[in-house]
């Protein structure tokens, strides 16, 4: 089995992806400039990440339009894994970026009340799953049993460390910030229900036409089949060649079923309770639940 480990770059006490990560960056992320009207998309790998990056159409009329033709990477790049190319000084407000950083990596500018952070959290199971099928296929960084994967994902071996500490370190101290919680599985029940939570949140009105401009694009479906959208373009050239899956895989409610063994369940649903025992955030586990 190929150890993940090696791949990884602890920094105090959480794991980054070392590949095309710029040390000097992140040592000084605290003396980061925020601009008030930044807005953040926090998430646990695999919870949605590209999903929620797409919402920048809410800010864009030339996607909404389908006349743009920047990436969505370029759109909200990842904050903390900054290509050197990239000038984040020199975007034009307010800069959107999506970020993976447990609360107390990231600038302290964030903490001014002012800054909108969008925390983006999904059931930790379809997760698990999700991010097997990302590190055996897409970034190449695993070869062994789902096992022995589900093993490092629960002791936090992997990059985003532990995905307990990561929704409790941030909801934990949402007084520091203004931020609003939003549930992936809602974002797939109500789409519509969901971006006109998001568009209340961050104080942006949408007429009825280009809100259907925006739900209709972030439809995961439409995503995947979108190349602006879907960063099958990037796979090759930053995970290289033997890279042959997809960002953007399933995207369901419940896919967890396919892979836990009745034991692996039952062991998950263990440490859970134990994690998250007075928990108040609720997750849905099947599509079926209300």
């Amino acid at each position: 089995m190929e150890d993940m480990e090696k791949f990884l770059f602890k920094f105090k006490g959480y794991y980054f992806n070392r590949s095309s990560l710029d040390i000097g960056f992140i040592e000084n992320l605290d003396n980061f400039e925020i601009r008030e009207n930044d807005v953040f998309i926090v998430t646990y790998p695999k919870s949605g990440t590209i999903w929620f990056q797409q919402l920048s159409l809410i800010y864009s009329e030339e996607h909404r339009k389908g006349t743009g033709k920047r990436e969505t990477m370029d759109r909200v790049p990842f904050f903390e894994y900054k290509t050197p190319e990239m000038d984040f000084e020199e975007r034009p407000s307010p800069c959107l970026f999506s970020t993976h950083l447990p609360y107390y990596l990231v600038p302290s500018g964030l903490k001014n009340k002012k800054v909108k952070i969008i925390y983006v959290y999904r059931n930790p199971k379809d997760v698990m799953c999700s991010y097997f099928h990302f590190a055996k296929n897409v970034i190449s960084q695993f070869t062994g049993t789902f096992e022995e994967f589900m093993k490092q994902f629960l002791e936090g071996r992997v990059m985003g460390s532990l995905w307990f500490d990561h929704i409790k370190g941030w909801y934990e101290h949402r007084s520091l910030f203004n931020i609003q919680f939003m549930m992936y599985e809602e974002m797939k029940k109500d789409p519509r229900g969901s971006v006109l939570k998001i568009c209340k949140f961050l104080e942006k009105g949408l007429s009825d036409e280009d809100m259907d401009a925006v739900v209709r694009q972030a439809i995961f479906e439409n995503m995947k089949d979108d190349p602006l959208a879907n960063y099958d373009s990037i796979i090759a050239t930053v995970f290289g060649p033997n890279a042959k899956g997809h960002f953007l895989r399933k995207g369901t409610i419940g896919d967890w079923k396919n892979h836990l063994t009745v034991e692996q369940n039952e062991r998950f649903d263990k440490i859970f309770q134990r994690e998250m025992k007075d928990f108040p955030l609720e997750f849905i586990w099947d599509m079926n639940e209300d």
